[in-house]
């Protein structure tokens, strides 16, 4: 049977057993946006939280395994927690499943179900949906170190190729392995080849998913750009990316580059071995970003603008999973409307109606989403608990 390929993927029901402040929680959604009102510290972050498990990698807010599960009267956390959501996605109703089993003496794997059936990974969730989000912790994105915008980038790379983590996980593993050989005083330079082999192979395919999502990324900001007339309340973004790979499969193809590579780490072995790591590569790319119209790094504008431009960085990429998947993406929205003056704020209502996909957003003050009226869904949440708001 051909898959039915709806406009949007939708959560049509969330259920959390024993997730962080919850013990037992359920929403029920339909097509409107989602709003989660309560104060700070309520549980709502963790709400979006367990929805972001809903995508290959570790969540939004990238924690281990052990951070997941509820705290009993005592603070022992519980044996196990559970995530599961009934998606209508691209086939259909279907229910997704994430968590662990077993007390704590087991060894804490998480575990992925579909319809019931196990799966390798989350990864296998994106045949059914697609999860993009954007929270506060991302604001100091442009004035932060590289290794937070390559997490970034990477982030962006996996919400269009689910299999992408895997590869940059491979990658970070033949990378320690490279340099604990280059550690040992006398190493087998066969040993060295053979790993160095694999690194490179993998060092281009991570280098080439973040290249085209980045050039993708691009020509979509373009396209939008063309079809606004005036002035856009979230200014549009240049994006680039900084490395000597990246710059090489600018003009060779992804072989020779991958020999070039792997040629490059052969001859920088002393160099390597006398610094403790592996100096060049992919692992050290800079994803650069500028404020387009005023045509300065994004680094240097003000904090306003630095947080207009990630709002507008993050709707730009919401189309393009929407593109590439066939379907809008589920988008999560942690606070980000507050800070936001009255224009800006409609404004990015507007946007997130033109994409057409379910979005989840927090907030503690109710007002700040007047403008969505009855369209929108709002839940009162409170510690350990989440219910229909009451008008």
């Amino acid at each position: 049977m051909s898959p039915r390929t709806p406009p949007a993927a939708r959560i049509l029901r969330l259920r959390l057993t024993e997730f962080r402040s919850y013990h037992a929680a359920e929403i029920r959604a339909g097509d409107g946006p989602v709003l989660l009102v309560g104060p700070n510290g309520a549980g709502k972050t963790n709400l979006l939280e367990a929805i972001s498990l809903l995508a290959p990698g570790r969540g939004l807010r990238r924690a281990g395994l052990d951070q997941f599960a509820a705290r009993g009267p005592d603070g022992a956390p519980a044996a196990g927690w559970a995530v599961s959501a009934l998606v209508d996605g691209a086939y259909g109703e279907v229910s997704l499943g994430t968590g662990i089993e077993g007390d704590g003496g087991e060894a804490r794997t998480r575990r992925c179900r579909i319809e019931g059936e196990p799966v390798g990974s989350a990864a296998a969730f994106a045949d059914h949906v697609r999860v993009v989000w954007l929270t506060p912790e991302m604001d100091g994105l442009f004035i932060g170190p590289p290794s937070e915008r390559r997490r970034f980038l990477d982030r962006l790379v996996l919400a269009v190729d689910a299999e992408h983590g895997a590869r940059v996980n491979a990658l970070e593993r033949a990378l320690r392995a490279r340099n604990r050989l280059l550690e040992e005083p006398a190493t087998d330079p066969r040993y060295l080849d053979a790993v160095e082999q694999e690194l490179a192979a993998l060092a281009i395919a991570v280098a080439a998913a973040r290249l085209e999502t980045v050039r993708r990324l691009a020509a979509g900001i373009a396209k939008a750009r063309d079809a606004e007339r005036g002035e856009a309340p979230f200014p549009w973004a240049t994006v680039a990316l900084e490395g000597e790979v990246e710059r090489a499969l600018g003009r060779e193809p992804a072989t020779v580059v991958e020999d070039q590579y792997r040629l490059a780490l052969r001859a920088a072995r002393p160099r390597d071995r006398a610094a403790g790591r592996t100096l060049e590569g992919p692992h050290l790319t800079d994803l650069t970003v500028g404020h387009g119209p005023k045509g300065i790094p994004a680094a240097q504008g003000s904090t306003g603008e630095q947080k207009a431009l990630l709002i507008g960085l993050a709707l730009a990429h919401a189309r393009l999973v929407g593109e590439m998947a066939g379907r809008a993406p589920v988008m999560l929205l942690d606070d980000v409307v507050a800070y936001l003056d009255p224009l800006r704020r409609a404004a990015l209502f507007e946007a997130l109606d033109a994409l057409g996909g379910q979005v989840w957003m927090t907030g503690a003050d109710p007002s700040a989403f007047a403008a969505l009226g009855a369209r929108a869904e709002r839940f009162a949440v409170t510690p350990g608990h989440v219910a229909p708001l009451e008008d």
